[in-house]
């Protein structure tokens, strides 16, 4: 399978420049290209192709005083410029025609867009020195801070700033059946929440970091200082850097924190399954900013891809699977309950159940795994509803959940 690993690079202020200069080349042969298909479509004229679409914005613009400046970056650059855009049309009717998820129509580029990228393929020649830098045609070696090492001689390298001033080299590089790790025997199963992040079919609970909400007394001083800056202006421009790097910060930890999280039950279990979540659905509620700082989906990608790397099985059970209304000793199933209610006796054989836990224990079950309530937490004391799982609402009211 393909994996990226990204790494800081540190570029000087010739690089800088040099790279700004292939953002924008890059970027307006996107738009052309862009403009030309349009412009094409509402005339009805035949869909111009990608061959033609190089000779005349690429090779014959450079020739032009207009375009002339072109001709300072690297041509495979502006060549792979054309070929995102045929991809980005080529998923935008994969989803019309109902082959991956619904995405819109290729939308132009700005110069003000807070990420921009640059994508050198092999044809470009780009290499790594000796020394550990990453040589760039026309632009240099820059400076990377090499934090692991790659499995195998990446393919293409994508240079990437993002809205916080950040430099990073995306690498794609292949992985063989050498990383699959020998098998073992526990299987769990995962229920994803908000008052704790993940409880385990065993009965291990693992707390929410809440990144997000311990860095709302610093965002909200950074946003205030934005919000009082003249539009426009330079002392704006460096308020907005210090709210983009104040968020950068808080998305990094919860990237590590699931990271390091996904590996580790990754390592540890043969199989793991967990709940389709309705995250959409339940980012239009009240609980949308606990939602959005847990970051399921994000964990959920990464148990899936590693599962797949390392020789793991991975199930995902469907988001109407009664997990928090089934007893998980006997089978019945006892209704809703209210969010509240965080421990409840089964009426059918009297067992006394930890609601996130027996929540665990049914997603194995219903993915067909061996996996048995052992050493879960049977009788606990009663303890209040988490403030955090409540929501942000003044007036809370009791919900009805699965």
């Amino acid at each position: 399978m393909q994996l990226r690993y990204s790494f800081r690079v540190y570029p000087s202020t010739g690089q800088r420049a040099a790279l700004a200069k292939a953002f924008g080349c890059v970027r307006v042969v996107y738009n052309d290209a862009l403009r030309a298909r349009e412009t094409a479509r509402s005339e009805g004229a035949p869909f111009p192709k990608t061959g033609d679409l190089s000779k005349t914005l690429i090779t014959a613009a450079k020739n032009t005083p207009e375009r002339a400046w072109l001709g300072e970056v690297s041509a495979v650059v502006l060549q792979q410029s054309l070929r995102d855009l045929d991809a980005a049309y080529r998923n935008f009717f994969d989803g019309l025609k109902g082959k991956r998820p619904r995405m819109g129509a290729p939308r132009f580029k700005s110069k003000r867009d807070n990420r921009q990228s640059v994508r050198f393929t092999a044809n470009a020649r780009w290499s790594i020195t000796t020394g550990g830098r990453l040589r760039l045609p026309k632009i240099g070696d820059l400076k990377v801070r090499w934090s692991r090492t790659l499995p195998s001689v990446p393919s293409t390298v994508t240079v990437v700033k993002d809205s916080a001033g950040r430099y990073f080299a995306s690498f794609v590089v292949e992985t063989g059946p050498q990383e699959v790790l020998p098998e073992t025997t526990p299987e769990v199963g995962i229920d994803l929440g908000l008052g704790h992040f993940a409880v385990l079919s065993d009965g291990t609970k693992i707390d929410s970091p809440r990144f997000l909400r311990r860095a709302e007394k610093h965002l909200k001083k950074a946003q205030r200082a934005l919000a009082r800056k003249e539009k426009g202006s330079s002392n704006r421009n460096k308020a907005r850097i210090k709210v983009a790097r104040a968020h950068a910060k808080v998305a990094d930890a919860r990237r590590e924190f699931h990271h390091l999280l996904s590996t580790k039950l990754i390592r540890e279990n043969q199989a793991v399954a967990v709940e389709d979540l309705a995250v959409k659905g339940l980012a239009r509620t009240r609980l949308a900013k606990s939602v959005h700082d847990a970051g399921w989906s994000a964990f959920v990608t990464m148990l899936e891809y590693k599962a797949a790397r390392y020789g793991r099985t991975f199930v995902k059970i469907g988001r109407f699977e009664p997990t928090s209304q089934v007893c998980s000793q006997c089978g019945v199933k006892d209704g809703p309950k209210p969010l509240h209610v965080r421990v409840w006796t089964c009426a059918a054989c009297g067992a006394v159940l930890d609601r996130d836990v027996n929540a665990a224990v049914n997603v194995a079950k219903a993915a067909g795994l061996a996996v048995s309530a052992c050493g879960a937490q049977v009788r606990p004391e009663r303890v209040p509803a988490p403030r955090s799982e409540a929501g942000t609402h003044p007036t809370p009211k009791p919900l009805t959940a699965r």
